[in-house]
Formats: C-alpha cells, sequence, structure tokens
C-alpha cells in the first residue's frame, strides 16, 4: 500500500469516527494492557446476497480488511477472527461448522488479510456454538479487554441462547459486552434477537456498515468521558468528597473507586471509564446509595446523576464528660439494621430523613425520629454522667435498676467481688437489689436507692 493510500485509509476511518483528530483516535487508551479483538464473521451462504452493487461478504471483507490495516501500529492491540458457517454446505446443517482461522498474535494483519480473502460463504448460521468457543480463543490474561464483534445477517439457525451464552462469558470476566452488527437485515427483528447479547447495530448498506465499524472501533480503544453529579434535595450537583466504587455488572468486581471530587471550577470532575462495560454504582454515604445498569455512550460526555442531599448530626455530652469511649448507634428510622456507630463529640454526614439513635451510656438512652436536614446540624446533647463509688464488703450478686412507670428497669449488674469500684453513670434516681454471694437463701436479698448527679461522686457501701 503506497503511502497515498494509508493517509486515504486514515483520513477514511477518522471521519468514520466522527472527524476527531487521527491522534486521538487511532490509539489505545489503555495503556499496557492488552485490548483482544475477536471477529466473529458469519461465513454462511445467505452472505453471498446482494447489497447494492455488490454482495454483503465482499462489502463486510473489504472494510474489516481496510479496518485491520489502519490499526496494524496501535500499541496494545491484537485482533483474531473466527468464521461461521464456511465449511460445510447449507443442505448439512451443521452447527458445529465454527473454526479459530486466524488466532491472536502482534502484529498479524497480513495473515488476517490473507485468510479473509480466502474464505467462500457456503453453509449454516450458528451464532451461539460459535460464541461459546470463544472462550478457549482467547489467551488467559485477567487485565485484558477482550472484545466480541459480530458480523451477521442471519439470526441463529441452530439449537441455544445467544444471549444467554453472552451473559455466561461476561460473568466469567471472560469478554467484555460484544458487539452485533447486523448486516443488510430487518433492523426490528435483529434488535429483538440480539440486543439482549450485547450492543446491537444496523447496518442496512455500505455506508451504515463503515459508519458503525467507526463507532465500534472508537469504543473498544478510546476511554470514555463521564461526571458523577451528587445532587442535593434541589437537583443540584453540590455534595462532594464521599467514597464512590464502580463495580462491573456483570462480573460483580469492583474497577473503579475514588473520593468524588470537584475540579477547580467548582464542578464535578471529570472520569475516563470503559464504554464497553455496564457499571453498578455504590456511593459510600450514610446511609449508601446504589445505582444499577449504568450504561455509558461510547464517545460522548455521559452524566450520572445520584440523589444524595446530606446534612449533619452532632453528638455531645454536657459538662465535663469521664467517659472514655462513648458511642451512638445510628440506624435508618424503623430499620433493624445498624447504619452506624458514631463516637461522641463528633459530627457526621448523613443523607437527610429520619433517624433512632441509640446512646451506649448507662442507662442505654434512645432519641426516636432524630430528623437531619439539608447542610443543617441536628445536636444530640446529653447529660455530663456522675461517678458512683461502690464498696463492697463481701463478694455479692445484684444489679442496679431505675423504677419506670412503676416498673423494674435493669440498667446493669454489679462487680461480684469485694472491694472499691467506680462506675460511670448517667444522672438519676437508681436501686441496688442484692444479696451475698455466700448466702442461699432468697430471703438475705436487700434494696438500697441511690441518686447520680453530673460531675458528682457518690458513694454507696453495701
Amino acid at each position: 500500500m503506497n503511502l497515498r493510500k494509508i493517509i486515504w485509509t486514515l483520513l477514511f476511518w477518522g471521519c468514520a469516527l466522527g472527524c476527531i483528530p487521527l491522534n486521538a483516535q487511532i490509539q489505545n487508551a489503555f495503556p499496557g494492557r492488552k485490548t483482544r479483538i475477536l471477529f466473529l464473521l458469519d461465513g454462511s451462504g445467505s452472505m453471498l446476497e446482494p447489497m447494492e452493487t455488490s454482495n454483503r461478504w465482499s462489502i463486510a471483507i473489504t472494510l474489516m480488511s481496510r479496518m485491520v490495516d489502519s490499526l496494524r501500529t496501535v500499541p496494545d492491540l491484537e485482533m483474531g477472527l473466527r468464521v461461521f458457517g464456511h465449511n460445510k454446505p447449507n443442505e448439512l446443517r451443521d452447527c458445529n461448522d465454527t473454526k479459530l482461522e486466524v488466532p491472536f498474535g502482534p502484529y498479524n494483519h497480513k495473515e488476517f488479510n490473507k485468510r479473509l480473502k480466502s474464505i467462500k460463504p457456503l453453509g449454516y448460521t450458528s451464532i451461539t456454538q460459535s460464541l461459546l468457543a470463544t472462550e478457549k480463543d482467547f489467551p488467559v490474561d485477567k487485565t485484558a479487554r477482550n472484545v466480541v464483534i459480530i458480523i451477521t445477517d442471519g439470526v441463529e439457525e441452530c439449537p441455544g441462547d445467544p444471549c444467554e451464552v453472552s451473559r455466561v462469558l461476561q460473568k466469567k470476566g471472560i469478554v467484555l459486552r460484544p458487539f452485533i452488527i447486523g448486516l443488510g437485515t430487518d433492523s426490528e427483528k435483529f434488535r429483538t434477537a440480539y440486543s439482549c447479547a450485547g450492543k446491537y447495530f444496523n447496518a442496512e448498506d455500505a455506508s451504515q456498515f463503515q459508519k458503525v465499524m467507526g463507532v465500534i472501533v472508537s469504543q473498544v480503544l478510546n476511554n470514555t468521558s463521564a461526571q458523577i453529579n451528587l445532587l442535593d434535595q434541589q437537583g443540584r450537583p453540590l455534595e462532594t468528597d464521599i467514597p464512590i466504587t464502580l463495580y462491573d455488572q456483570q462480573t460483580n468486581e469492583s474497577v473503579e473507586y475514588f473520593v468524588h471530587t470537584m475540579n477547580g471550577k467548582g464542578i464535578p470532575d471529570t472520569l475516563y471509564l470503559d464504554p464497553l462495560r455496564k457499571y453498578n454504582m455504590t456511593v459510600h454515604s450514610l446511609p449508601p446509595v446504589n445505582l444499577a445498569n449504568i450504561e455509558l455512550v461510547g464517545g460522548r460526555h455521559n452524566t450520572i446523576a445520584a440523589n444524595t442531599p446530606r446534612g449533619n448530626i452532632l453528638l455531645k455530652v454536657g459538662g465535663i464528660t469521664r467517659y472514655r469511649q462513648l458511642e451512638a448507634i445510628v440506624k435508618v428510622k424503623d430499620q433493624c439494621g445498624i447504619l452506624h456507630n458514631q463516637p461522641f463529640n463528633s459530627t457526621q454526614k448523613y443523607l437527610t430523613g429520619s433517624y433512632d439513635l441509640e446512646i451506649l451510656s448507662v442507662p442505654r438512652l434512645v432519641f426516636k425520629d432524630v430528623q437531619v436536614s439539608q447542610n443543617k446540624t441536628t445536636v444530640i446533647e446529653i447529660p455530663a454522667p456522675g461517678m458512683l463509688q461502690l464498696s463492697l464488703a463481701k463478694d455479692i450478686q445484684g444489679a442496679v435498676f431505675q423504677v419506670k412507670d412503676g416498673k423494674m428497669v435493669w440498667v446493669m449488674d454489679l462487680p461480684t467481688t469485694a472491694g472499691r469500684h467506680e462506675l460511670i453513670i448517667q444522672p438519676g434516681n437508681y436501686e441496688v437489689v442484692y444479696r451475698p454471694k455466700s448466702e442461699t437463701r432468697t430471703l438475705y436479698t436487700r434494696k438500697k436507692p441511690f441518686s447520680i448527679t453530673s460531675g458528682i461522686n457518690t458513694s454507696l457501701s453495701l
């Protein structure tokens, strides 16, 4: 190929990709990671059907050959070719007629094009078996991006479900979501049959086929920009500084993790993501916000929005606290699961809404229906505890109680060994019920009241 022809070919593909500057297009935006493209090409007899001034097969292999040639110098890119329906005549209805014609390898474009031109369409459409066979076509490499591009003019003629096979391959992490090009076909019929297997494109003529191939190559080789808008209650993207994880929707593996950031212009920073994946996203707010089946439009700037309006809860202890470490169990209102254990004398952000708090003081304090409002701080303050200095003349068995509504409410068990003990207790009126440990008769049970005042030491001898 002379220099003039090379330049024309590259310019052609540059415009097919949207006339973006060539040096921004013909490259691999995933340095250090192999991108492997396997073309799964229909070689059944129907590919000889007329298409404009030629036939489907001639147009397909001509444009594929040009594309493969133009990508020969792209770093970290390998291509392979599997063809189905080309070795056995149609009347045999051979559903296993599929073969890897060109294995993956660096700079194999000459072998690819030579083999492509030697194949003649002949037989039956067997997409499911061919797609299933691709599992062994890709070298074992967990870091590689494995892409399948299916080019066919017919729907499945053999038993099997290409959509299910595609889901299995994606879930195993063997391939990313396949591309399917319906060549010279009934678009609605194909879309129904293949959309579940991957990203479907319809190409009714050579011009559309050129454009579709360009779009696919662009999506395979280029990252796509996106921003994540964390919205307040007015729908403004003003929330930030929250960790976020993006998961592959099929494999559930985390593929991106970062702390949300505003750029120098005060808008969410731009990310670059692989457009071949579908994503699930977790915004690690309290409680977390989850979005599923996020699909990016390749070659465009995408916006992903999540509702995350937040306010604060501040926990305080009045006076001079003697607690070494006091926490509150925070739950979403009327839910059982623990959302967070928040230390006292700290401020924590939560999504706006209602929460129930249980403070791990002695006795425990419960606050129901605590409201968190956007950009506001809700303060929960409890009085400082007092100190009970307990002197035991002998070993005992007993507990501390409060009397509420005529009922004895357990607060804590007493220490059992003789000696001096210091207990930190919230202000209030209490009773101890106890008996000497050595006694074996109930009648030796005793009761004694006492009161606790914030910041005051109270002595009690038993």
